[in-house]
């Protein structure tokens, strides 16, 4: 019986199985930042253990750091107090850190991947659930609790139990104005936020094999909102040609080994999965989330359900009376106040080309505020050197500095009460970009469609008007 690609990661990790079933897994990477990490290290300290492999930790300012005036001291409090302890963690253990300032700065999900940090076959975690995008790459990838990141601070390893298998296929073309994250919205409209729980998820199929390595970290990312453990893709050209030369990266003869293995992981033809669904790419339109959670989510013309199998018809009634919206009726040409587009899903240096190709030299409704996070410092730069932040800031969106930003209502880019926001992030809980937030998740073309009309767009209308 062959081995899927998830076997042979995992498997390849196992220390030792411990009597009734958990096993001992070694962590290759550990990725950390100001939010998770202080109780870990204190930790540390009150059991007066030693950071077993500082070499295996990265560390970045990401979660609560302001995008505005990087450069300046933080001004609000408990930002300031998660990046100085940051700071003095990493400074008192020796561990890397690309903290405010620093040219690697930015989300982890987004540096681990641009420096090369991120590789296949390998085993990472960090304290934030969606570690899953590094499984784009051919990575077991997931997050981990507080306390486990005290544990791999101190063993490099954790207890764990196998989780099951799932395979998610996608075949043929999507269409134009589709894109990597309209596939994971619309795989989770059909599978609802409990479809992979217990899982591992691999993702395949052509429509899967033709996405970029940003298109494929979009969809490894929101694995989490299915409710899986994590997701992970094939490692192929893509991948390898993505990781050549960064700044991490393997080099010569290293780099041709690792490449002669990554070649061995893709999953045998022979090899089970407990589970496995399949899709077609030409079924899927342009996607928006109309409620509460990421499983609440239609084709952009469609109209709200009244009731499914997954939500009920209580669970949308709730979700309507938060949203402010009526079920049975379409969310299409809705006004909005707020457009966001960046987070760990999509604040890649292709999103934000894709943003500026959509808009050309159309201007943001005057009724929106819009802005736009870079991943990363080295997205930022890369924006910059190719001209897009001078054309977004022309069009009337704001360029801010890395961070995760409006994604979570951690910091100060919130959402206002009761205002609609079309986000490019992974979450629209009640509450997540800010108290009484309503959140549209969408991809960055639809997301840089409303900014442009005000109202929640077909962007396919868009791609359709003469240039």
């Amino acid at each position: 019986m062959g081995k899927t690609l998830f076997d042979k990661v995992w498997d390849a990790h196992v220390v030792t199985e411990i009597p009734g079933g958990n096993q001992v897994l070694y962590i290759d990477r550990h990725l950390i930042h100001e939010v998770t990490s202080p109780q870990a290290f204190n930790g540390l300290r009150r059991r007066e253990l030693p950071l077993l492999r500082k070499d295996r930790i990265v560390a970045t300012a990401d979660h609560n750091v302001p995008t505005k005036d990087q450069d300046k001291p933080i001004s609000e409090p408990l930002s300031a107090k998660q990046v100085r302890m940051l700071t003095e963690n990493c400074a008192e253990f020796d561990v890397p850190l690309y903290g405010l300032g620093h040219p690697y700065q930015g989300i982890v999900h987004v540096i681990g991947p641009e420096l090369g940090i991120t590789r296949p076959g390998i085993t990472m975690v960090c304290g934030d659930s969606h570690t899953s995008t590094h499984g784009a790459f051919g990575a077991v990838a997931f997050g981990i609790g507080t306390s486990q990141v005290e544990q791999v601070m101190a063993t490099q390893c954790l207890l764990l139990t196998k989780p099951k298998k799932m395979r998610i296929n996608v075949e043929g073309d999507l269409s134009p104005g589709v894109t990597a994250k309209d596939i994971i919205l619309y795989v989770i409209s059909k599978l609802g936020t409990g479809g992979g729980t217990g899982y591992f998820v691999e993702y395949a199929g052509s429509a899967i094999r033709a996405l970029s390595m940003e298109g494929r970290m979009t969809i490894c990312n929101m694995s989490i909102e299915m409710g899986a453990r994590g997701g992970l893709i094939a490692p192929d050209q893509t991948t390898f040609d993505y990781l050549a030369g960064r700044e991490f990266s393997p080099q010569g003869k290293d780099w041709e080994a690792a490449v002669a293995y990554w070649k061995t992981l893709p999953t045998d033809p022979d090899a089970n999965f407990d589970v496995e669904h399949t899709y077609r790419a030409e079924e899927i339109t342009p996607m928006v989330t109309y409620g509460t959670n990421p499983g609440m989510g239609m084709g952009v013309r469609e109209s709200i359900p009244v009731s499914s199998d997954i939500h009920g018809a209580a669970g949308i009634a709730k979700a309507m009376k938060y949203m402010d919206l009526e079920a049975g009726k379409p969310i299409h040409e809705l006004a909005i106040d707020y457009v966001f587009i960046g987070s760990c899903t999509n604040s890649r240096i292709e999103d934000l080309r894709a943003v500026v190709d959509l808009v050309g030299d159309k201007q943001v409704a005057p009724s929106v505020t819009a802005i736009v996070v870079p991943g990363s410092q080295q997205v930022a730069k890369q924006a910059i050197a190719e001209g897009l932040d001078q054309k977004l800031i022309a069009a009337g969106f704001e360029f801010r500095g890395a961070g995760c930003s409006a994604c979570l209502g951690m910091n100060e880019d919130k959402v206002p009460a009761g205002k609609y926001c079309v986000s490019t992030s992974n979450r629209n809980f009640e509450g997540r970009q800010g108290p009484g937030a309503r959140t549209i998740l969408a991809s960055p073309l639809t997301a840089a469609a409303a900014a442009i009309t005000g109202k929640v767009t077909d962007v396919r209308d868009l791609l359709l008007q003469p240039a």
